[in-house]
C-alpha cells in the first residue's frame, strides 16, 4: 500500500509539472510589433528594456530591434520570467543600439556675390553626431568640409568648421526634412581671409534601415570673405580690407550611416 501511494505521489508531481509548463507556454502569446518604417514583426517578446526589444519567432530565431525604431507593440500579455531576463542579459547578442552617426554631404550649385559676380560652387562636408534623440532620428553634430567657389576669374576655397542639425518632420520611412548649420569658413589662401559660414537645408529623406538613411536636399549657404584692396593716392599705396558676402544655392546628396 505504501509503495502504491509513493508511486501515485510521484506521478502526481510529474502531472503537476506538466500542467505548469503547459500553462506557461499558453500564456506566452505572439506579439505584433509595428516598426516606424511600417514593417510588422510577429513573435514572442523574450526581453525588453528602455533601449532594445528582442523577439523570438515561431521557428525559434531571435531578432533585436532598437526601442527608438518601434512605433507600437500590440498586445500586452506576454509572460517573461526573471530567469529569462537574467539569462538573456548575459548573452552576447544584446547590444546597445547605435546612437552615433556619420553624415556625408556632396553638393553643387550656383554662387553669387550680390551685384558683383556670378559663378558656380561645389562642396563636400563630413559630420559626426548623434543618431537618436528621444526616440527620433534627429542628427545633431559637427564637423568639417571643403567648399570651392568660382566667381568669374576669382576662386575661393574654404574649410568650414561647423555645427549642424538635421531633422525629419516625421518618423516615417519617407519624410521631408529641415537642417541648419553655422560655423566659420577658414580661407585656404593668403590672398583673402575667411569669415562666418551659415547654411539652411530643405529636402526629402528616406530611412533605408534603422541606422542608414539617404536624402536629397536643396540648400542655401552664406560665406563671408575679406579681401585686401590697395588704393594709390598721391603715389602712396593704401591697403584696406573689404568684406565680400558670397551666397551659394544648389542641391546636395546626403548619406547617413
Amino acid at each position: 500500500m505504501c509503495k502504491f501511494f509513493r508511486t501515485f505521489a510521484a506521478d502526481m508531481r510529474k502531472i503537476a509539472v506538466f500542467i505548469v509548463c503547459l500553462f506557461a507556454f499558453t500564456c506566452a502569446h505572439a506579439e505584433t510589433i509595428i516598426l516606424r518604417t511600417g514593417a510588422r514583426v510577429i513573435g514572442e517578446i523574450v526581453f525588453q528594456n528602455e533601449e532594445v526589444v528582442i523577439v523570438r519567432d515561431a521557428e525559434g530565431a531571435r531578432s533585436q530591434y532598437p526601442r527608438a525604431d518601434i512605433q507600437e507593440i500590440l498586445a500586452e500579455d506576454v509572460v517573461v520570467s526573471d530567469s529569462q531576463v537574467e539569462v538573456l542579459t548575459d548573452e552576447a547578442e544584446i547590444k546597445t543600439p547605435k546612437k552615433a552617426s556619420i553624415l556625408l554631404e556632396l553638393g553643387g550649385g550656383a554662387a553669387v556675390r550680390p551685384q558683383e559676380a556670378f559663378g558656380g560652387a561645389f562642396s563636400v562636408d563630413l559630420l559626426a553626431g548623434t543618431h537618436h534623440i528621444k526616440s527620433r532620428h534627429l542628427f545633431v553634430g559637427g564637423g568639417i568640409g571643403y567648399h570651392g567657389i568660382f566667381l568669374g576669374a576669382e576662386k575661393y576655397n574654404f574649410l568650414p568648421i561647423q555645427a549642424a542639425v538635421r531633422m525629419p518632420f516625421t518618423e516615417k520611412k519617407h519624410a521631408p526634412m529641415f537642417g541648419v548649420a553655422v560655423g566659420y569658413g577658414i580661407a585656404l589662401s593668403k590672398t583673402y581671409l575667411g569669415g562666418i559660414y551659415a547654411g539652411v537645408d530643405f529636402g526629402y529623406r528616406c530611412q533605408l534601415n534603422p541606422k542608414t538613411a539617404i536624402a536629397l536636399v536643396a540648400y542655401a549657404q552664406f560665406q563671408q570673405a575679406t579681401v585686401p584692396v590697395t588704393t594709390t593716392l598721391d603715389g602712396i599705396d593704401y591697403t584696406t580690407n573689404k568684406g565680400r558676402n558670397i551666397v551659394v544655392s544648389g542641391l546636395k546628396l546626403a548619406l547617413y550611416f
